[in-house]
């Protein structure tokens, strides 16, 4: 199984910025997805996750800018991040809790894609 995530980049603070995460490989379902960041010097933080059903938590700090809708047709989890600060900046990685067959499920995880917002 494999993550690839997409979309980081540099803006500017207030702008808009979409990361996209699609699963692929040996897949038999996926129960959470989401994504997490870690900043320079921080400790990678939960931003958003989203169950199969659709059920979402978010990180304090970005509630009501972010958003993290899923297709489960496509395997693909994304991360609509508004009104964007310079707090935001940090590396993003996607993950996916993937049911490999019945009974067995395992944590992966993207390659990590960067944002930087300027202020």
């Amino acid at each position: 199984v494999q993550l690839q995530a997409s979309g980081g980049g540099l803006v500017q603070a207030g702008g808009s910025l979409r990361l996209s995460c699609a699963a692929s490989g040996s897949i038999f379902g996926i129960n959470d997805m989401g994504w997490y960041r870690q900043a320079p010097g921080k400790q990678r933080e939960l931003v958003a996750s989203i169950t199969r059903g659709g059920n979402t938590n978010y990180a304090d700090s970005v509630k009501g800018r972010f958003t993290v809708p899923r297709d489960n047709a496509k395997n693909t989890v994304y991360l609509q991040m508004n009104s964007l600060i310079s707090e935001d900046t940090a590396v993003y990685y996607c993950y996916a809790n993937v049911r490999l067959n019945i009974g067995r499920s395992s944590i992966f995880w993207g390659q990590g894609t960067q944002v930087t917002v300027s202020s």
